[in-house]
């Protein structure tokens, strides 16, 4: 190798980077030990940001293209450098490729329970879980504030934190939307658009932006998912007494395929009949509501019709309607005029004829 050449290599002419990767965020191409030859060839691809970094500082930020390097296309770092115009020396700078493709199917979820209040059940620990993506908005922002001066920087390291926050605005969220335990799963989009309004902000802070925030499960606790399968269970069933019929007769109808015999004999059918009916009536029973107690009401005699009995105008017996003589006391049940004959009652001149009543 010649003396040009040797001095030639110790020069970057192209400035370009291939990723292969799935999670690698930036990538550091010149550490500054070479310099960039002035009128370099720079290649910044798409899904690609190349930001030049002077002495710690920030410099000019490339998007998408093919640049010859000059001071008219770096005007910050000629600034920083003090160039004059038309400056054609080699110099030494770092250039970071900052990767802003979405980063995919990333997961969050909860770690421990969250606590919540519910109208039917009261306060239980749910779990929630779900993906998100995201991408780097503000290549220089997410250098300032994230990055640093790393060779290399990949989704894991922002995961974390990114994680964290959704999480903690997911409790916040399911506890001000107070929504009922059993109406979480039709409420899962809601959920996933007020945790995205308000993660945004905590992304841009970051240079980044949250593309899509997806809600995937929200789990309840063992025993309210039993609680929940019993009262779906009971709305399925709806006539307890239909339904034990039912259940009677496919057991007698299987009862028939058992090896050695027709099935249930007279008396094991009749048991199993009658404990059928019980249960039936004892659910039945259970699950209707109760009518408020009343009384009980009191037996009232049958009235006793005028034709049947009267009383004996003597001594007060109660006699039949055609006796002429209380057998009481033998006197005559009705008084009767002895002028002419009519009865009188208790009256002291006779209605009829107006005799005095001789009594």
């Amino acid at each position: 190798m010649g003396l040009f050449n040797f001095i030639k290599s110790q020069f970057i002419e192209v400035i370009e980077w291939t990723d292969d990767s799935n999670d690698l965020m930036v990538y550091r191409f010149a550490d500054g030990t070479k310099e960039i030859n002035m009128g370099a060839q720079l290649t910044v691809r798409e899904s690609q940001v190349a930001v030049f970094v002077n002495e710690g500082q920030l410099a000019d930020v490339f998007t998408p293209g093919r640049y010859e390097l000059t001071t008219e296309n770096m005007p910050i770092l000629t600034v920083l450098k003090s160039w004059k115009y038309g400056f054609r020396s080699p110099f030494k700078s770092e250039v970071y490729f900052v990767n802003t493709r979405q980063f995919t199917d990333q997961k969050w979820g909860t770690a421990n329970p969250v606590m919540m209040r519910d109208v039917d059940f009261g306060v239980m620990r749910v779990r929630g879980f779900g993906i998100y993506s995201f991408r780097v908005a503000d290549a220089a922002q997410f250098l300032r504030e994230v990055f640093g001066t790393q060779a290399e920087f990949t989704v894991e390291g922002i995961n974390g934190q990114l994680r964290k926050t959704l999480v903690s605005l997911f409790s916040e969220v399911l506890g001000e939307a107070k929504i009922p335990a059993l109406q979480l799963a039709s409420q899962y989009s809601e959920l996933s658009d007020l945790i995205a309004e308000r993660a945004r902000e905590a992304f841009t802070q970051l240079g980044l932006e949250l593309v899509r925030l997806v809600v995937e499960n929200i789990s309840l606790p063992e025993e309210v998912e039993k609680a929940i399968d019993a009262r779906s269970q009971m709305n399925v069933v709806g006539d307890l007494n239909s339904y034990t019929q039912f259940q009677t007769a496919t057991a007698i109808g299987k009862s028939g395929d058992r090896p050695g015999g027709s099935g249930l004999d007279g008396a094991g059918l009749g048991v199993g009949l009658g404990l059928g009916a019980a249960v039936a009536q004892t659910m039945a029973g259970a699950f209707q509501p109760k009518a408020p107690t009343e009384p009980a009401p009191q037996a009232v005699p049958a009235p006793t019709a005028a034709s049947d009995a009267v009383a004996c105008p003597s001594c007060g017996n109660m006699v039949g309607a055609n006796v002429k003589f209380c057998p009481e006391c033998g006197k005559a049940m009705q008084t009767v005029c002895q002028a002419c004959g009519k009865p009188v009652g208790t009256a002291k001149f006779c209605p009829e004829c107006g005799a005095k009543v001789e009594r």
